[in-house]
């Protein structure tokens, strides 16, 4: 294969609004053209990401209160509309891809990751489909459900000049984690939803663990192009440190 895709897979768990600036620092790496397309596969901090959307909206303090009066942290996130949540039991992925004209490519980007996922999850004994479930948190018609019935994975789309970055989360257990938060932080917000839309991949396939959705998606990429595993370089971690503070949200 002529293309090739670097893959990472180191993790910052202990430190929330990093994590998020690593991956940003990756597509702004790919937009220098110091980066070429890149996967990064890691295990999430616990965290509530909010949108700059959920920042704009009344009780958005209270929101990020409720989210951390759980022991959840709260962060900015890099790409989607409503608040999403990372556990050490979701897939987190991030999908870097330079690319002279990303606009052009949305909606393609879009339908070959959540086409990706739904094969990879299919490949696991679960019945995946693409496309919203009504009420479902942070809607997208690119998430991906199990039966028609609960949302498993969700997806956003970031671009800058020169690159775009494609950034989504797995959930594969612990649904009620993810429920049980975002109740009170949505009512917060005064976002209408339906908790009992909220699923994870082993109550479809019980047994499937983290590391086999991993491997599953990996291969989904692996169709596509060779997977090269890579090392973060020092300097994007440098530069991850300093976006770090965009992607913080100070308590109030």
């Amino acid at each position: 294969m002529s293309r090739v895709i670097s893959l990472y897979t180191e993790s910052f768990a202990d430190r929330p609004a990093f994590d998020t600036g690593v991956s940003r620092a990756l597509l702004h790496a790919a937009a220098r053209g110091e980066a070429r397309e890149s996967l990064r596969l890691h295990v999430p901090p616990d965290v509530v990401a909010f949108s700059v959307l959920d920042r704009a909206r009344p009780g958005f303090r209270e929101a990020v209160a409720a989210a951390r009066g759980q022991g959840w942290e709260a962060v900015l996130r890099l790409a989607g509309g409503r608040a999403a949540v990372f556990h050490a039991e979701t897939v987190a992925f991030a999908w870097c891809i330079p690319d002279p004209e990303p606009r052009g490519s949305i909606a393609k980007r879009f339908d070959w990751i959540a086409a990706a996922v739904a094969r990879a999850l299919e490949s696991l004994g679960v019945d995946a489909r693409v496309g919203a479930v009504p009420g479902e948190y942070c809607p997208g018609d690119h998430s991906v459900n199990a039966r028609g019935a609960v949302k498993l994975m969700g997806v956003g789309q970031r671009l800058v000049k020169n690159a775009a970055h494609v950034g989504g989360v797995i959930v594969v257990r612990h649904a009620a984690r993810v429920r049980d938060v975002l109740v009170p932080v949505y009512d917060a917000m005064g976002v209408a939803w339906r908790p009992e839309t909220t699923g994870a991949v082993e109550d479809e396939a019980p047994g499937v663990t983290r590391s086999e959705v991993a491997a599953a998606l990996e291969r989904e990429f692996a169709r596509e192009a060779e997977l090269a595993p890579d090392a973060l370089r020092a300097s994007w971690l440098a530069e991850a440190e300093q976006l770090a503070s965009e992607h913080a949200i100070e308590a109030s």
